[in-house]
């Protein structure tokens, strides 16, 4: 009888979800159809259709898999989130996330070694195709003249500046993807050179692996820019799934928690892009579903587990080094599963110095640097900025400038945390705040104890998993204060939520107690409701986009 019950919960939820996305689509259609009469470009509205037909369908499929049969979530992860994610790679279009273009001209640097092209050129930049400085410049807004290699370069800056395809997603951004896309001439420069107007992120290339494959691969064969940076995201999109899939299966308990978690509007918009944020969120997840699960599963450590903790930390640890912190999860896991002190040891040397290397190799330079320089100069800001030494010497001002953070941006943190601006974190691309806090809802009925289930990690586990959270979060700030924030600000700048979700699945993972407990286990139909609020959002942002002339 409980069982049949929670069928039809499943059921009626599935049934509500899908009849509030037609209703929904249906009123945001207007909306495209407003725009569309005053732009005259009636393509739009056709596409509208296909977006709001391919939310509608990957719901359904949602409900197939998590409402259906009992398949298990690793398995029903990795068709939604690659279905999801080509939806929002189709409504976001390539170089709208935060810091997009700098990672795509980074995952071309490493496609450059791949092909055997010079990856470096002078002032930091890299050698593209022609065709592919449409990315960069899609007005042609720079001067440019030809080099003695042959090779173009900008010489000035246009009088309107260089507008970068999608940094500031309107109507016009899908006008000159469809005009582009009509248009093959593009393919007769494809074998010149240009210097990229962007200079690419200095961090390890193998976290431009996949979308550097997906470039390689359009290069060769031939293809214009637009399916270039498709493939690209492609690429990251297919990792950050399967990597993702992976460290949900091998998660003791919570899986749920990591799913909801990869699937926020937030997670999805990072995956289909060629930000290096698709390869490190999804290799710290998966680190942490490694120590979970040797910590409260496994009955013994292999060398195996070891040498994949500590590839994951040499592979993700130099991209933002903060996140470093979470080694400490290694800790949860008992000496006895090792074996013996000296075999713990070993794998203790093993993982910190994996990641140390990488460090060394990678950011030596830059840590140095911070520790170092007597002077700090924040170029956004055109003023001085903090120094290492001066937050050290004047500890009282340091801690009021982190209180005030805390105290006034807490909200915003816990807003684009979720999704709520997406793109280049463009506050007219929002998500509504009814589904946001929903979304938050969600995530806690996940995270609350269910009947029959056990609390894991224990008290003193939670406290651990607790300081490392507070750590890093507090190492974010530090990083920002120093390499963002001016000395006439108020707050510490530049630190955005989606920073907080490499450790959101684990902190969740410590609210479970027997104070607050469920009467049933609604967690699939949470999930699936989850998944009804992304086809929502697509359908939304599309509407958006159109309106925006």
């Amino acid at each position: 009888m409980i069982q049949s019950n929670d069928r039809k919960t499943q059921n009626i939820c599935c049934i509500i979800g899908i009849m509030i996305l037609v209703i929904l689509a249906f009123i945001h259609g207007w909306d495209v159809l407003d725009g569309v009469t005053e732009s005259g470009h009636t393509w739009e509205f056709s596409r509208y259709i296909m977006v709001a037909a391919g939310g509608m369908a990957v719901s359904v499929l949602a409900a197939v898999l998590l409402c259906g049969k009992k398949i298990r979530l690793d398995r029903c992860f990795l068709p939604l989130m690659l279905c999801f994610g080509i939806l929002y790679l189709y409504v976001l279009p390539p170089l709208s996330a935060p810091d997009e273009t700098r990672h795509y001209i980074s995952a071309y640097q490493l496609s450059n070694q791949m092909m055997g092209v010079a990856a470096d050129a002078p002032e930091g930049r890299v050698p593209v195709r022609v065709q592919d400085w449409f990315a960069e410049d899609t007005e042609g807004n720079y001067v440019t003249e030809t080099l003695d290699d042959g090779t173009l370069a900008v010489v000035a800056d246009g009088a309107d500046g260089a507008v970068v395809l999608g940094q500031t997603l309107t109507e016009e951004t899908y006008v000159r993807i469809h005009e582009y896309m009509q248009d093959d001439t593009g393919n007769e420069d494809s074998d010149g050179l240009a210097l990229s107007i962007h200079a690419p992120v200095v961090t390890t290339p193998v976290v431009y692996l996949a979308p550097a494959l997906g470039i390689t691969a359009a290069r060769l064969l031939g293809l214009h820019t637009i399916w270039l940076l498709v493939l690209a995201r492609l690429g990251n999109l297919f990792l950050y799934a399967v990597v993702t899939s992976l460290a949900i299966r091998r998660m003791p308990f919570g899986k749920e928690l990591l799913f909801g978690t990869a699937m926020l509007p937030m997670s999805v918009h990072l995956a289909a892009s060629c930000s290096y944020d698709a390869a490190l969120l999804c290799g710290i997840w998966y680190f942490t579903a490694v120590c979970m699960d040797l910590a409260y599963s496994g009955e013994r450590v292999g060398w195996s587990d070891v040498i994949k903790l500590a590839a994951v930390m040499a592979l993700v640890g130099p991209c933002k080094m903060v996140y470093a912190v979470f080694m400490g999860l290694c800790l949860l896991i008992p000496v006895r599963k090792f074996g013996s002190r000296g075999r713990w040891l070993i794998s203790a040397v093993m993982v910190f110095g994996a990641w140390a290397a990488a460090m060394v190799l990678v950011n030596a330079q830059t840590v140095t640097a911070y520790a170092t320089d007597t002077g700090n100069y924040i170029d956004w800001a055109g003023e001085a900025g903090y120094t290492f030494m001066e937050l050290i010497h004047r500890p009282l001002d340091t801690f009021r400038l982190f209180f005030n953070t805390v105290i006034w941006q807490a909200e915003t943190w816990h807003l684009t945390m979720l999704g709520a601006y997406l793109g280049n974190v463009d506050l007219v691309l929002d998500v509504p705040y009814v589904l946001l806090l929903a979304l938050t809802a969600g995530l806690l009925l996940l995270a609350f104890r269910k009947p029959g289930e056990s609390i894991r990690p224990a008290l003193w586990g939670k406290v651990w998993i607790w300081c490392l959270c507070l750590v890093c979060t507090g190492a974010l700030m530090l990083s920002m204060l120093l390499a963002w924030t001016p000395v006439s600000s108020r707050v510490i700048c530049g630190v955005q939520g989606r920073y907080f979700l490499p450790f959101l699945p684990v902190f969740l993972v410590t609210l479970k107690n027997d104070t607050i407990v469920l009467t049933k286990n609604p967690d699939r139909s949470i999930l699936y409701l989850m998944c009804c609020g992304n086809a929502y959002v697509v359908v939304r942002i599309y509407s958006i986009v159109c309106m925006r002339l």
